[in-house]
C-alpha cells in the first residue's frame, strides 16, 4: 500500500472525510495482520502508548474545561457530535447513552423470545432511575407476560443499567387479534391421557421443572369464573375459560386490595375497591395499562392444577 492511499481528500464533508478516516485505517490494519507476530506486537506497542498518551489528554483537557461552566455546555454540546462521542467513548472518558444500554440489554432477551414469537420494545425512558417497555407478538397479552418481564427484561437492564430502579410494562388493554397470546402450548383442555399441559409459561421459564405446587381440581374452577385458592399461604385467583387456566395473584394492581369479591363478566374481573379492571385470560389492566396483575405459570395433569409461583 502506497501513502496515496493514506492521503484524505480536502474540502469534501465531514461524512465523506470520516468515511476515508475509516477506510485508511481498515486498510492499516490488513497490512499489518500480514507481518510476523514480532513486527505485530510492536506495532501494538505502539499503537497502545499512542492511545493512552491520547487519553491522557483529553482526560486533562475535559477536567480543565468542567471547571467553568460555560466551558462544560459546549463540552456538553460537542459530546453530541458522533464522532467526538465515539473518540471519548473509546478511551473511556464518557459513558455510553442511556437508551442505547438499554437497547443493548433488550437484544440479549430479544433471541429467547423471539423463539416463543414475541419481542420487547422500548417506549420511553425517564431520566433519572424510570424505563417503560412494551411487549409485543406472541408476548403480548400472554399470562406469563410478568414473568417475562422480571425473569428476562427487568434482570438484563438492571444489569446493563443499574441506575435504573423501575420498569414499567406499557400495553394497549387487549392483544394482538383478541386473544390471549401463548408461550408454550395451544389453549385447549387438559390432556386426555393424563400428560401435563403446561399452559402460558414465560421462555425464560419454560425448563424448569421444580417449584410447581397443587391448586385444586379442574372441575372446582367455573367456567368463565373465579376461584380463590391459598397456595403456600399465598392467596390467588384462578380462572378458567374454555380449559386454559391462569392464576394471579388476589391483589388488585392499584392499591393491593383482594379481587376475590369482584364482579366478572365477558372476561374481565372488576375490583370492587376502586374498580380498576383485569383481563382474567392476561392480568392485563384495561383501567390503567402501565400495571398487570402479577401472573403466575400454570399446568394441567388430567384434571390437576398446579402453579408455580413468582416471586
Amino acid at each position: 500500500m502506497n501513502n496515496a492511499a493514506l492521503q484524505l481528500p480536502i474540502g469534501e464533508d465531514a461524512a465523506t472525510t470520516l468515511e476515508q478516516m475509516v477506510r485508511a485505517i481498515t486498510s492499516l490494519e490488513g497490512l499489518v495482520g500480514s507481518w510476523d507476530e514480532s513486527q505485530r506486537m510492536t506495532v501494538q506497542a505502539l499503537k497502545s502508548a499512542i492511545e493512552e498518551l491520547n487519553k491522557e489528554a483529553f482526560t486533562r483537557l475535559i477536567r480543565s474545561l468542567k471547571d467553568d461552566p460555560a466551558a462544560r455546555a459546549r463540552l456538553g454540546q460537542a459530546v453530541t457530535d458522533p464522532l467526538v462521542y465515539g473518540v471519548l467513548r473509546f478511551h473511556g472518558l464518557v459513558k455510553e447513552s442511556l437508551p442505547a444500554r438499554i437497547e443493548r440489554a433488550l437484544d440479549e432477551v430479544r433471541p429467547f423470545m423471539a423463539t416463543h414469537g414475541g419481542d420487547v420494545e422500548l417506549v420511553a425512558v425517564r431520566p433519572p432511575d424510570t424505563v417503560e417497555v412494551r411487549l409485543i407478538g406472541a408476548c403480548h397479552g400472554c399470562p406469563a407476560s410478568s414473568q417475562t418481564l422480571t425473569e428476562g427484561v427487568e434482570k438484563s437492564i438492571r444489569s446493563h443499567c443499574p441506575e435504573i430502579l423501575h420498569i414499567h410494562q406499557v400495553s394497549k388493554g387487549a392483544p394482538e387479534g383478541g386473544t390471549a397470546g401463548n408461550h408454550s402450548v395451544k389453549s385447549g383442555t387438559a390432556a386426555p391421557n393424563g400428560e401435563s399441559t403446561v399452559h402460558f409459561i414465560s421462555p425464560f421459564a419454560q425448563h424448569a421443572k421444580a417449584g410447581w405446587v397443587e391448586a385444586g381440581d379442574l372441575n372446582e374452577i367455573p367456567e368463565g369464573g373465579i376461584t380463590e385458592r391459598r397456595v403456600k399461604n399465598r392467596s390467588v385467583l384462578l380462572s378458567k375459560r374454555g380449559g386454559s387456566v391462569s392464576c394471579f395473584d388476589n391483589q388488585c394492581a392499584h392499591l393491593g386490595m383482594p379481587l376475590e369479591m369482584g364482579a366478572v363478566a365477558d372476561g374481565v374481573i372488576t375490583c370492587s375497591y376502586h374498580g380498576f379492571q383485569y383481563l382474567l385470560a392476561t392480568g392485563e389492566c384495561l383501567t390503567a395499562p402501565e400495571v398487570q396483575l402479577k401472573v403466575h405459570a400454570v399446568r394441567v395433569t388430567g384434571n390437576r392444577v398446579q402453579v408455580r409461583l413468582e416471586e
